[in-house]
């Protein structure tokens, strides 16, 4: 019954209007269903509201207010007056119909934009949280992590959801709970949750160190800079980062590991990247090694790791290598080693020639070539 669910009001991802309707029934399920439906009802309400974005929006999670934008500027309402439009000016017979038919499906509530039509899911179960919150507290440690790893994806319910996974924490013993709902708090959390989360990077278990490293680095690096909070803990999150891309924790308790597709080493590694420019010695080698086998999230990740150390405005002209900090001059020196260069779309070049930067390998492994440079004395944020 479920593989049938997924293929039909899932299919490949896709939502439909029926989508949104079986919500409430999987919700119940999960609340009161037959012990060995009730994983799996939490893991459909997961996939219908936010299909794998799970995997690829990490480490910064669901960005709701462009995901909104974006919906509301092809509604069915106003899809369905565009393809009316379209039938007014077009004659041929074949087209028409077409045309007809695609403005039809409109009006009858759908859309083809995949951010219209998938927003009234995410809703849906947007709607249920308040019901599932309890089974934060179920026998099942299972249904726990679930429930958790549901609760990361809606950031604009994180006021309702923070105290539940803060509670969560304080009585949690399962090792996966503990950091589901680590990581869950900071992806709907705020600066305001650093101290509660900071004793976690001591803990004995590796698995809840890194998920409260992973968490601290999203807020240290969202809406702040990392050192507004303190130098010795952005070392320390780095710290426990670095260890994790290199021998990552298992997860062993739950069948199905979360966050990232159960890459964990990888999870570290892209986490760790936009603090790689306030490490006392070069991370970005060990990043690129985490990521070396999907060269497309390596590049987001050198992307992330420059645009730490280039703050703000773009340079108006090229910065001197010798007037660079040492944390950036780790980074330049690794890209013009390691790239990723020639990506479908030359995502790395065009940061470097946004940042004013030299934008091929043999211009910028010359431009780093002054290896014994000495650093500015002199501050600013990205080049001192």
């Amino acid at each position: 019954a479920w593989l049938h669910l997924f293929n039909t009001i899932f299919h490949q991802g896709s939502r439909y209007t029926s989508s949104a309707a079986a919500v409430p029934f999987f919700a119940r399920i999960a609340r009161r269903g037959p012990e060995h439906a009730r994983p799996t009802a939490l893991h459909m309400l997961t996939r219908l509201a936010v299909d794998w974005h799970d995997a690829y929006t990490l480490p910064a999670g669901i960005d709701t207010a462009t995901w909104r934008a974006l919906a509301a500027e092809n509604t069915p309402e106003r899809m369905a007056a565009w393809y009316e439009g379209r039938l007014a000016a077009e004659n041929d017979p074949e087209r028409r119909s077409i045309l007809k038919e695609a403005r039809d499906f409109c009006l009858e509530g759908g859309t083809p934009d995949s951010h219209a039509s998938t927003l009234p899911c995410y809703d849906a179960v947007r709607t249920e949280l308040r019901n599932l919150y309890p089974l934060m507290e179920d026998p099942d440690p299972e249904i726990r992590v679930r429930t958790a790893y549901l609760l990361a994806w809606f950031p604009e319910e994180g006021a309702r959801t923070i105290p539940h996974l803060m509670a969560c924490l304080d009585r949690e013993q399962h090792a996966q709970a503990r950091a589901t709902a680590l990581v869950a708090a900071g992806l709907v959390g705020d600066h305001s949750l650093l101290p509660r989360l900071r004793p976690y990077l001591s803990v004995p278990e590796p698995l809840v160190r890194w998920a409260a490293a992973t968490a601290l680095a999203r807020l240290l690096t969202t809406g702040s800079s990392p050192e507004a909070s303190g130098e010795e803990l952005v070392a320390r999150v780095i710290e426990e980062l670095t260890q994790a891309a290199t021998t990552p924790p298992s997860a062993p308790d739950v069948p199905e590991a979360v966050y990232n597709g159960g890459d964990l080493r990888g999870y570290a590694a892209r986490a760790l990247a936009p603090l790689a420019v306030h490490a006392s010695h070069p991370v970005l080698p060990v990043i690129m090694d985490a990521l070396s086998a999907d060269t497309a999230v390596a590049a987001e990740a050198v992307i992330a790791a420059l645009a730490g150390a280039f703050p703000g405005e773009a340079p108006p002209e090229t910065v001197p290598f010798a007037a660079l900090n040492a944390g950036t001059q780790h980074i330049l020196r690794c890209v013009a080693r390691r790239g990723p260069w020639d990506q479908y779309q030359t995502p790395v070049e065009n940061c470097l020639r946004d940042l004013r930067l030299p934008d091929n390998p043999a211009a910028l492994s010359e431009y780093v070539h002054p290896a014994d440079s000495t650093p500015s004395p002199h501050a600013t944020p990205c080049l001192s």
